[in-house]
């Protein structure tokens, strides 16, 4: 399997006007509190029972709304998750993927300091709530 492209909060800005998606890959909760704007939600995992869970139908909600060439770049909180999901989804024969690695929050070092400020830290555009053409429930309503 190819190596996924990582690249930080600035680059995946720049891709979003050059015809690529935001994949939002958090919770459905994590998302309403703020994302990128214009993202799709489609979590990876979901709250409940106490910890994170994975979602059964992340794959099959990802095939139902987006086809195996679109530009697509991924994000989550930090990077864990979407490096997940990237890594599934170039499995599942995707072929424009790219990992937005800092995340929503921004990735930590050992020490608990920011070593790179995520998508909202960064300033750059966010919006908040469920849009409903983009939100998951939405989304996996899909056909």
């Amino acid at each position: 399997m190819a190596d996924v492209k990582r690249v930080g909060p600035s680059e995946a800005h720049a891709l979003l006007s050059d015809g690529y998606t935001y994949v939002d890959v958090r919770s459905e909760g994590e998302f309403a509190v703020g994302h990128p704007t214009g993202a799709y939600n489609v979590p990876l995992m979901h709250m409940g029972g106490g910890g994170m869970q994975p979602n059964p139908r992340f794959s099959e909600v990802i095939r139902a709304s987006f086809p195996r060439d679109a530009k697509i770049v991924v994000g989550c909180k930090a990077g864990n998750r979407s490096l997940r999901a990237a890594n599934a989804l170039l499995a599942d024969g995707y072929t424009n993927v790219i990992d937005q690695r800092a995340g929503w929050d921004g990735t930590r070092d050992p020490f608990g300091q920011v070593s790179e400020a995520g998508w909202g830290p960064a300033g750059l555009p966010t919006e908040t709530g469920q849009p409903e053409e983009r939100s998951y429930a939405a989304l996996s309503k899909a056909p």
